[in-house]
This record gives structure tokens, sequence and C-alpha cells, in this order.
């Protein structure tokens, strides 16, 4: 990267608002340029500079009204310039109950998680499956993911290019069973992760309809 500085100078500036913006998410030029009030043009050119920098960096591509528009978001080398306390923390509280309890005590104590954060932003037992789905969304948004639901195969699938515990599941892979229980908890339904966790840590979560979430013991 350039000399590019993030200090707080930067963080008032379009191109600073930018990185802010895709922080947690990712977006297409449309979307940024709406939050910030801007043309188009304007974010394409402050985007450019951002992507030499290697601050941004195409995500991936999303169907447009007329044309498919590309979605944007931060480059891990961006990602990595963020102070993350809670990350450090995290991985040595995850070193440390290795080492002190078995790996099926160490499941459920990370699915116990899981459920616990799931109980705090589930709706009612009677909302329709689509609410509860928008629930899951709108927590791993919350937690610092960026995800989308998709279909495959006629199967619910639950996807994120911005893992929320991207510091951590590369080390300690069984903290993505959080996530799991957490979206079963939602939804009500067994789900199943298979998460890409080569280079940047990619979420993944199926979710089988035909079955009910079973209760922990």
């Amino acid at each position: 990267m350039n000399d590019t500085k993030l200090d707080s100078r930067f963080f008032e500036s379009t191109r600073g608002r930018i990185v802010m913006l895709l922080r947690s998410t990712t977006m297409t030029v449309n979307e940024i340029a709406a939050r910030l009030n801007l043309t188009d043009n304007a974010i394409r050119a402050h985007l450019l500079s951002l992507e030499r920098d290697r601050l941004v960096e195409q995500k991936g591509i999303i169907k447009g009204f007329r044309k498919p528009h590309h979605t944007y978001g931060l480059t891990d080398e961006a990602r990595h310039l963020f102070p993350k306390p809670y990350a450090f923390l995290f991985n040595r509280l995850v070193e440390v109950l290795k080492r002190n309890v078995s790996p099926g005590t160490l499941t459920n104590s990370l699915q116990d998680v899981g459920r616990s954060i799931a109980q705090e932003n589930t709706s009612d037992d009677g909302t329709a499956m689509q609410a509860r789905l928008d629930d899951v969304l709108k927590t791993l948004e919350a937690l610092g993911g960026a995800a989308r639901l998709e279909e495959q195969n006629g199967q619910t699938v639950i996807k994120s290019d911005s893992c929320p515990f991207n510091e951590v599941v590369s080390e300690h892979p069984e903290v993505c069973k959080v996530a799991e229980s957490m979206i079963a908890e939602i939804v009500g339904k067994e789900v199943k992760e298979v998460c890409d966790r080569t280079t940047s840590p990619k979420c993944c979560f199926e979710i089988d309809g035909d079955k009910a979430v079973p209760k922990p013991a």
C-alpha cells in the first residue's frame, strides 16, 4: 500500500467515508452514491483511487435492472489496519479453553454462545421463515459480516464474503459453531456449516428446511 494514512483527517474525507461504509459489508457504486449523496461517477473515481491503494477491491457481481453491478468491499490489508482488541482476546480465550476442556465441551460452549446471541435477535415463534432469515442477516451484519441469501438446488444457503470472526477462525475453526448454532436457533431448522477458511475466510451455512433444530439437552 502507498502512503495513505488512516487517520482522523482521512476518515473525514469522501474516501474515508467510503472505507467506513465498507467496513462491515459490501456495496455497489449506486448504493455508496446514495448513502453519500454523490454521483456514480464521483464514487467510481474514489473507488479507483482506493483500489490503487489496495484498500478496496471488487468482491462480486449482483443482478441489476439493466446490467449486473460490481460489489466492493475492503481488502484484507485494509481490515488489518483497524484495531480489533476483541479478536486478540477471543483468540487467547479459545486457546485457554482448548487447553483446559475437552473438544466436546468447547463445542458445546461455543454453541451456547451462538444460541444466546440468537435469543436476543429472534422474532416470535409464529414469525414466517423469511422474517427469521432477515433476522439472521441483520444479526450477522451487526457482528461484522456481510451476509446474503442464495438458493442452491432447492436449499437455502447463507453466505458472507466477510467473516465476522475473520481474525479467529483461521486458527480456531471451531468458532464457526457460534454462527452455526445462532442461525439454527433463529430459523428453527438444522444448519450445516461449510465455511471456506482458506486465505480470506468466507461464511457458508446450509439450512435444512425439512429438519427442525434439536433442542439442547
